[in-house]
């Protein structure tokens, strides 16, 4: 898969746990999952990208505002690390959770919308086929290892990975 498609179906992905977020109410207990679904996706996502997308594309910018974009959306990715923190804090939830979740969605598609216009355009413009294909299959196993064979193990957070004890 080249990188653009995956990238696509991450964004789809997160938007739809966006939106069920979205249509929770503060107390709804579903809703804590939600929040660690979204910060794991979002985690992995934004891991990958700033580890192998955003770097190919600077490393080839050649034009000055090439590279103020992908700069932008380093920045972008920031903003919604701060939103993903203040959402799966361990504080109790009240009114200002739901304008959290809105804020964080809102940024997140703001974000989408930019990457998938801009930051896309200027992928298949300095990159070729070959290139990209490549791009998406290093960042899947990327993904995959961040995320764990949900086959063979559980789901473990980018963040935190799991040391394996030495036999």
């Amino acid at each position: 898969m080249d990188v653009l498609t995956l990238l696509k179906k991450d964004h789809k992905a997160v938007g739809a746990l966006l939106d069920r977020a979205i249509n929770c109410e503060p107390e709804d207990p579903k809703l804590r999952d939600l929040a660690r679904e979204i910060e794991e996706a979002l985690t992995v996502h934004a891991a990958i990208e700033e580890k192998y997308f955003y770097p190919a594309l600077k490393k080839r910018a050649e034009d000055s505002e090439d590279k103020v974009d992908v700069f932008e959306a380093y920045a972008e990715h920031d903003v919604v690390k701060h939103l993903i923190a203040l959402l799966t804090s361990t504080r109790a939830r009240d009114e200002r959770f739901k304008a959290e979740v809105q804020v964080l969605s809102e940024a997140v598609k703001h974000h989408v919308k930019e990457e998938e216009s801009t930051i896309f355009a200027l992928a298949r413009e300095l990159l070729d086929a070959k290139e990209l294909n490549s791009l998406g299959a290093t960042m899947e196993r990327a993904k995959a290892r961040l995320l764990g064979d949900a086959s063979s193990e559980p789901r473990r957070s980018a963040r935190k990975p799991v040391r394996k004890k030495a036999a």
